[in-house]
Parts: C-alpha cells; structure tokens; sequence
C-alpha cells in the first residue's frame, strides 16, 4: 500500500460517533494519519460508503481476517480497526467507487448492530498510551527508524519523497511506526498487529524489527541483481571477443566451417536438456575445440565425442500405450498361447499405470530355437508404444563392447548398450539382449560381469560409458534377454533377471500359428496371392509331422516356404489356376519325409525301455537298450553318455543287486554275466539325471526276462535306494510323448504340480503316473515272461 501522511488535526476537537459505517478491507491495513485511495466492489461495502457519505464522510476500517471471504460475518472482521474520513468519491463506469480515505484515530468494535446490507458497528475511541518523551530509548529507536528509511529508498525501496520529509519531521514514536508499517510490505496479520498496539514505543519496536527485515531482503535482491548483471556482462563479453575471433579467422581465411559446427552444436544443446555432468563435459570439450585448428586430428576425435553426446536421446522418451485392453490384442494379434508371458507384461503396464516412477522390468525368456523369444520382444515393444532395439550376444568376448573404448585409443567407439540407445532415439525403448547365454570371456574381460551394472535396477539410473564418460540413466529401459539354456549364463547375472520359461509348441499349437501367420507371410514373401495357392489344414498337418522335428517353427516356416515357391515357379511359368495342396500332396512337391520320427515299438520286448529327455531344441524320446551275456558282472555302457548319466547306470545296477532276490533275479546272475547298456544314435553326447528310472527298468527286464510296455514312458533320477527325485522340462516331454504316440507316462512324484503348466488339451489323451520309488516304475512297466506269459502280468516279488 502506498500511502502519503496528512497534517495532524487536533485529535480533542475530532468528535467520532458512536456508531459508524464499516468498510471491510480485503488485503490492507489503514492507519491513523494516513492518506489512502481504495477500490471498491462489493455491495455491502458500496452501501457502507453511501451511508458515511450521507451522513458525517466518517467510516471505520478494519481488516478481514480472510482475504478471499466475499461474504463476511461478525467474526471474519478484526475487531481494532480505524475511523477515516472520505475525502473523494469517484463512481466508475463498471460499478466500481473509488474513494481516498484519510486515518483519524484507532478504534474498537464494542458491539456489531447488523451486517446487512451493510455493516454498522458501535465503536469507542483508542487512544495511544502514555509514554516518556525524554526517553533514551525511543530517541534510539526514532533515529535508527529514520535511517534505514533512508537507507532502504537508496536501495531501491520505492518511497515517496514527502514520505522521507515527514519523517524526518515527525517527534512521535506512535506516528513514525504507523508510517513506516503503511509503507511496507507486510501480511494482513503483521499489519494489524502494528495497529493493536497501543503503547508507542513497542509499536516503533514491531515497525523498527518489519523495516530490518525489508532492508535484508533488498540487500539480498541487490546482491542478486548485481551477480546476474555480471554474468551478463560476462557474457556479452564473451560474445564480443568470439566475434572478434570469428573476424580474425576469416581475415586468415581459415575457420568458417569449424565457427559454424561450434554454432550448430550450441543449437543442439539448447534444444537438448542435458543432466549437468554431460553439460560440463560439453562445454569443456566444445571450448577445446574452439582453440584446435580444424585439420588436426585430434580436432576430429573431439567432434565424434561431441556428435554422440549431442546425438543421444537424453530428454526425449516415448510415450507408453496404457490401455490394457488394447495392448491385450495386440499381444494376441501376433502371438498365439504364451499365456505367462503376456499376463506378465499386463502386469507391467498395470503397475506402470498406477505409478509412472515404477522401474523397468529384465526379463529373461529361456526356450528352445524358433519359439518366437525375438519376434515377442518386437511385440511388446509394439503393445508397449515403445521403440525397439536389439543386440545379439553371441560370440561377445571383449567387455568394452558392453562399455564402450576410452576416448584414449584411436578409433574409439560407445559400447554396444549406449550404440542401441541411440539408434532407437529415445530414454525408454524395448532393449532386446539376444543369446546371453553364448557370451564368451578371454583376457579383454568379461562381457556378463559388465552387463550386471545394465541389468541392475539399482545401479543403471548412472551407467558409465567409458567413451561419453558421463552417466546416462537406463533405468526407463525394459530390457529382456533371451537364451536357450540357463546352465551356461553366470549366477550372479541370471539372479538380476526375471526368468520365464519359453515351452515346445504342440501340433495344435504350430498348426493355428501356421494357418495365422506362417502361411499368410510365405504367400506374400513368394509374390504369390491368395487367389493362386492353398493350403489346406491337411497338408500343414503332414508338414508339421513328418517334414520338421522342432520345438519351435522354423523349420516349419521353411517347409511352408518351399511349398510356395514350387507353386510360384507353376505361375511363372503360366498356370493360371488355384494350386490346392492337400495332404497326400505334399510328398510330390517336397519329396520323401526327411524326419525319422522316434514312434512307439509295435511289440513289447526285453530290454528295451522308453525314456523322455529334454533337449535345445524341445522335448524328445530316448530308447534305452539293455543286453546280457556270458562273462563276469562287469558293465559295459555306450551311446556317448555323459558323466552323469554313467552314474545312473552304476546307480541302478547298485539297486538291482542289492535287492536281487526281491526282484526275483537269479542267484548268482551277476557273477556269470556281462550287461550292457546301448542308447542309440550314438554320435549325439547325451547326459542328465533323468534317463535313471529308464535304465533301471531296461536292465530289470533283462534281469527277470520279462518286456516292457511298449505304450509306457518314463522319466526320472534314481537313487541308490531307489527313490524317484524329480527332474526339469517336463512339458517338453510331455509333448514328445504326445507327439511319438505314448498313452502313458511315468513322473516323479515331485512333478505333480507341474502338470499345472501343461494345458488340459495336452493332457486328454495321456494318462500319467506319479511315482516316489522304483518299485512302481517297475510295478507299471514290466510286462510277462518273453515268450508265454501276456503284457502287463507281473510276479509277487516285483509287486512287492
């Protein structure tokens, strides 16, 4: 509020009415003496003023205690306030007055008689208190007020001049604190404070602390005011001798270009919201620049860094696509089954809808070949609304090429982390990390122990490139890795992801993957149309049976391929016809079935047990064989077996002859023979736990003479004891049993609740057995006697 100070009238000739007029004030104080212009707006106090007008120009004024109450009561009015006198009215064209008041006295509300339609009040006069005139003290307070006014308008402090004359003038303490609290910016409550006081000396107190602290904030604002004109200077400075350097330059005819690339990467910068280490590091590599000569090398080096630097997506990051129901379908557009993994990704965008600040998930897909970990990531990134990237791990031995090389070497380059980053232009795209577990390690480092700090939600918000040397925050990014086997990728790097395991596809499944997307692809791919081929469910069935053996689908994608290509070859040539293939039909365009499949044996014999494995490429049927002959116990194990699998043969013969009578062996049998163990397709290495019940049942069946259940498969560890331990990749088995004809497995006991993964399609024309010992593998899979007795019969002993 600017204020001026009238000339004191003779207080004792004022006469102040009993009742007033009151004129609410939203965000002022009026002091006694003060000469103030006020707008107002509202209807009661509009009438307020009409009615002083009408009868003496006097009306108290007395502060609310809420500013923005448009509708005040009794209790929203502080109750000291002060009678004024209206000296002006201006009414304005919009329905507003302007009035300019002058302070009399102080004055308190005793009694409010009405608030409408205008506030009238009974008042009593407050007079200031007696005080020592001679006082020390209040000469001190009087001078030092006095200076600081002074003090404060040479500071900037926007004082009217007669405000400074008039108080130079002025001997009352009470009248110099109402005039310096007047010209100060103080709150509502500060303000009526200074009013309440009624004792002079403390009221110049109250003011004298107000105006000190003004005077700290002025000094404070001109001391701002004075760095950033500084700055500027420095700065026009600099601008003036870049100039001059720039028309030097040119004079020598040297340094157009490299004057306008330093402009040009300013310009990027500006656009750019770099974190503050990558804006030192710019500016600290821009001004070497600026004093290189443009055909050094080094001159080169600096701007390749300055490229990267400016080039990356520092502020820039898409937008992800939150409707649930929406990336639902796109999910299922591209990608039919993978029901874990898509509810997985739900989750994510769920999470990320409720909280933006949530981090970014490393996920791990773990499956055989062909199974569409690559093509999902593509369509996540697509469910997400995100950019993707891809790098593929395979073969990587050197770790600066996760770390990028130190700008010290020559031809030094980011790593392969920051390289993906920037191709894919934002903060947060869909990293894919293609074949983890085929990273390799020599003396130039390890690639996994560098990736830790990427996949490490707590420690990639401040990834460190050794060639930008500044950290760059990745922690936005979904990573998702994938890989075909768990076993080689480190513990400590597989503990940082969220594995999700990537199952076979049954024939059903391949056959609606097919007829959805394989098929459709091939046609286009081979510039053929829908009009010109078709093929037929039939035939896709006799492609995925007897033309590929995978647990993915590719090579059933290279089969539907040469089948278009064959038919684009008859339009080529001038058929102008449907090509139908059907099923019997296939063997003409693709010859003889390449794939030998591992079937059911047509009788039960001796020796021969089914075993289920699991394999890179999926699920697969092992037959183990068991022969005896002539010599001295000793036993004989081929089929290139590994470690592990030796052990479950010497494992399985410890059990049958430790409970050789048991089992109904004959006395002495392991002295006068020889037993071999043969797994066929000898060149491929074979090894794992899990063949242990199957061998077991072979050698028994040699051992009693008695067959084995050609309709029976089995799987699971053995123990000396003969316990059944439980064992991996059961519906990938599953499905090979499936898929070679098998009506009846044999499980660990241990498994059961993995028969929850396996789809109840899967389950339907299988019957499964859960075992927790040996006994019962052999009580379900041990027929009669070779030679008379019928399948299935079996002696006390071995019922036992």
């Amino acid at each position: 509020m600017k204020a001026t100070v009238a000339d004191r009238p003779s207080e004792e000739n004022v006469r102040i009415p009993a009742e007033l007029p009151v004129l609410p004030l939203r965000d002022m104080v009026v002091y006694p003496f003060i000469i103030a212009p006020l707008s107002v707006a509202r209807d009661i106090s509009i009438q307020a003023v009409d009615r002083a007008l009408a009868d003496n120009r006097m009306i108290l004024l007395t502060a609310q205690r809420d500013k923005d109450e448009d509708e005040p009561q009794d209790d929203d009015l502080y109750r000291m306030g002060t009678v004024a006198v209206i000296m002006r009215m201006l009414k304005l064209p919009d329905g507003r007055i302007r009035v300019l008041v002058q302070g009399v006295c102080r004055a308190r509300i005793t009694e409010v008689c009405h608030n409408r339609p205008h506030f009238v009040a009974k008042v009593e006069r407050v007079d200031d208190d007696e005080h020592d005139p001679a006082s020390i003290e209040k000469e001190a307070l009087m001078r030092s007020t006095k200076r600081m006014l002074e003090r404060s308008s040479s500071l900037g402090k926007n004082l009217p001049s007669e405000v400074m004359v008039i108080a130079n003038n002025l001997e009352d303490p009470g009248r110099l604190a109402d005039l310096t609290a007047s010209n100060l910016d103080l709150k509502i409550d500060e303000a009526q404070g200074v009013l309440d006081s009624t004792e002079p000396i403390e009221r110049l107190k109250q003011s004298h602390e107000f105006l000190k602290r003004e005077m700290d904030l002025l000094s404070m604002q001109r001391e701002i005011d004075s760095l950033a004109r500084d700055e500027m200077d420095r700065s026009q400075r600099e601008f003036y001798l870049r100039q001059q350097m720039k028309a030097i330059m040119m004079e020598l005819g040297e340094g157009d270009e490299l004057v306008e690339e330093i402009e040009q990467y300013r310009e990027k910068v500006e656009k750019l919201k770099l974190p503050e280490a990558a804006a030192t590091e710019f500016e600290r590599q821009l001004k070497k620049l600026e004093r290189m000569h443009p055909d050094s090398a080094e001159s080169s080096t600096v701007r390749n860094y300055l490229d990267w630097l400016t080039g990356m997506p520092w502020d820039h990051r898409s937008k992800d696509n939150l409707d649930i129901a929406k990336a639902r379908s796109i999910l299922d557009e591209d990608h039919f089954g993978l029901e874990k993994i898509k509810e997985r990704i739900l989750e994510y965008l769920s999470v990320r809808k409720l909280s933006r600040k949530s981090k970014g998930p490393i996920l791990c897909f773990v499956g055989p070949p062909g199974v569409g970990k690559t093509s999902l990531g593509r369509s996540i990134a697509r469910a997400l609304g995100r950019n993707f990237v891809r790098l593929s791990l395979g073969g990587v031995k050197d770790e600066a090429e996760i770390r990028g090389h130190r700008r010290t070497y020559v031809g030094a380059m980011p790593g392969r982390i920051i390289q993906g980053i920037h191709q894919a232009e934002s903060s947060n795209p869909v990293f894919m990390l293609d074949e983890v577990d085929k990273i390799g390690s020599d003396y130039r480092g390890d690639p996994s122990a560098a990736l830790l700090e990427v996949l490490d939600p707590e420690q990639n918000s401040t990834f460190r490139d050794h060639y930008l040397a500044v950290p760059y925050d990745l922690s936005d990014v979904m990573f998702i890795t994938t890989a075909n086997l768990l076993d080689p990728i480190q513990p400590a790097f597989r503990d940082r992801m969220e594995i999700i395991h990537l199952s076979g596809y049954t024939e059903e499944e391949k056959l609606v993957i097919a007829r959805r997307h394989l098929v459709p692809r091939q046609i286009k791919d081979n510039g053929l149309k829908d009009e010109q081929i078709e093929i037929v469910d039939k035939a896709l069935e006799t492609l995925i049976r007897d033309y590929t053996r995978e647990a993915g689908l590719r090579s059933l994608e290279r089969a539907v391929g040469a089948l278009c290509r064959k038919v684009a070859r008859q339009v080529a040539e001038g058929k102008k016809s449907k090509v139908r293939i059907i099923g019997s039909s296939v063997k003409g365009y693709l010859g003889p079935s390449p794939v030998s499949r591992e079937d059911m044996q047509k009788t039960d014999q001796v020796g021969l047990a089914t075993g289920l494995a699991w394999t890179a490429v999926g699920g697969d049927v092992l037959f183990v064989e068991a022969s005896t002959m002539p010599g001295k116990g000793q036993l004989i194990l081929t089929g290139s077996l590994g470690d592990v699998m030796k052990e479950s043969a010497h494992a399985a013969l410890t059990y049958a002859r430790a409970r050789a009578s048991e089992l109904g062996i004959p006395e002495g049998f392991f002295e006068q023979n020889d037993i071999h163990v043969h797994v066929p397709e000898g060149a491929i290495p074979k090894d794992g736990p899990s063949a242990g019940i199957t061998i077991a049942s072979a050698m028994l069946s040699v051992f009693t003479n008695r067959t084995l259940r050609r309709d029976v498969a089995m799987t699971g560890e053995i123990t000396l004891r003969g316990n059944v331990l439980p064992i991996g990749g059961v519906k990938e088995k599953v499905l090979a049993a499936r898929r070679s004809g098998y009506s009846r497995v044999i499980l660990p006991e241990g498994n059961r609740k993995n028969l929850e993964d396996i789809p109840k399609t899967l389950r339907r024309d299988v019957e499964f057995d859960f075992v927790s010992h040996v006994r019962d593998v052999f009580r379900i899979a041990l027929g009669g006697e070779a030679g008379g007795a019928e399948p299935g019969t079996e002696s006390e002993a071995l019922g036992a």
